[in-house]
């Protein structure tokens, strides 16, 4: 297990960046989310809303009203966690719960409660990538969210994994409602099925009960963590990059609102410096492994910057879609070119064929060139989660 802090939805590539609220449509301490479930599933489900209270730093929970519960102290070893589930609705059912202003997750679980427990220094999240984790043969997922002041930010995430399908929204003031997430017709099945025709351990990603049901795909960073993915990947690809940019200029133009922001990328021996317009370095990597391609850290840390974060961010994107060599001008502005490569990100590749709508977070930075799976608004009347078949 790991410790779910206030840097969450960070971690995920969620940040809570955007426009201001109108100053007349202040954003209130809660608002309605409706959980709906469509997923044709008998099991109870069971809803969690966990996360930091914003205007204190607390971790915590909301119950069903939106009331803050902080956790209490935890131990070492971990302590069993006050039971913060909130009953969900039966299949072919609406519930509505209050959101309050919070940076963190939405759980949902099928059949089974989830486990969580507290340490020393907090709540420790399901880890299935652990063989002993106690939720690893539960069926569950998350979404993750920011309501502030300035408005609320959710989205559907499989940096982690790729579990029951669903969907988040929110209505708008004007009465419109923006969603994102739905796979489409045949998505769920055909994921599992696509990710097991690519050789190389990318079956190995599939976790299943000891009966055969399946229940997730592990992202390929926590593949390469329990050693069903081979670490080396992503190599050949990360090799052929390294050549090619010993004798070519990779420009990355982080920010789309500052074209004139721009960065020249070198690479000498093992090392790929960047340079600005005065040409001065301005930062370096060292060569990445597939683990700091997936991760989007180690040697592609992204601290949260200005020069460093947005060239790494940028980086990661590239690896993980494969871009890199056939555009020297990054990010990409379209998606056509994306996972063509024999060596990419097949997970990614194989989740962003199957949405609705082409977005996903499938690794921590897709939203490099706006291609994540999130929906914002600056004065959100209510949020939504859809809980969708698996099929």
């Amino acid at each position: 297990m790991t410790p779910l802090g206030a840097a969450v939805l960070v971690a995920a590539g969620f940040t809570a960046t955007g426009p201001a609220a109108p100053a007349t449509a202040a954003v209130p301490s809660t608002i309605p989310l409706t959980v709906t479930n469509n997923s044709g599933r008998g099991e109870p489900l069971y809803v969690y809303n966990l996360g930091t209270e914003l205007s204190t730093g607390r971790q915590g929970w909301a119950d069903a009203n939106g009331t803050f519960h902080p956790w209490p102290a935890g131990g070492n070893p971990p302590t069993p966690a006050p039971d913060a589930s909130i009953p969900g609705p039966a299949t072919g059912r609406s519930a509505t719960i209050r959101m309050p202003k919070f940076s963190g997750r939405v759980y949902f679980s099928y059949g089974q409660k989830l486990v969580f427990r507290l340490t020393t220094g907090g709540l420790v999240q399901p880890a299935v990538q652990n063989p002993s984790d106690p939720n690893r043969d539960i069926l569950f997922n998350w979404s993750e969210y920011t309501l502030n002041d300035s408005g609320l930010w959710i989205n559907s995430t499989q940096v982690d994994m790729f579990s029951a399908p669903y969907a988040v929204g929110v209505k708008r003031a004007d009465g419109t409602t923006a969603s994102t997430g739905h796979l489409k017709a045949g998505g769920y099945q055909g994921f599992f099925t696509a990710l097991r025709t690519h050789p190389g351990g990318w079956a190995n990603l599939v976790q299943t009960r000891p009966d055969g049901t399946v229940l997730r795909a592990l992202a390929p960073g926590h593949g390469i963590e329990t050693g069903g993915l081979p670490a080396s990947v992503m190599d050949d690809y990360i090799d052929r990059v390294w050549r090619k940019y010993g004798s070519a200029t990779l420009t990355v133009t982080p920010f789309a609102d500052r074209p004139g922001t721009r960065y020249f990328g070198r690479v000498s021996g093992t090392t790929m410096n960047f340079t600005n317009g005065a040409g001065a370095v301005v930062t370096s990597f060292q060569k990445p492994d597939s683990d700091s391609v997936f991760g989007c850290y180690k040697r592609l840390d992204a601290p949260n910057d200005q020069v460093r974060g947005p060239i790494s961010r940028t980086l990661c994107a590239g690896f993980n879609r494969s871009t890199l060599l056939v555009n020297a001008s990054q990010p990409d502005t379209g998606s056509a070119a994306f996972y063509q490569d024999a060596v990419t990100n097949q997970y990614a590749k194989e989740i962003h064929a199957r949405t609705a709508d082409g977005t996903a977070y499938a690794f921590a930075f897709d939203d490099v060139g706006h291609h994540e799976s999130l929906v914002n608004d600056g004065n959100p009347q209510q949020a939504y989660l859809t809980l969708d078949p698996l099929s």
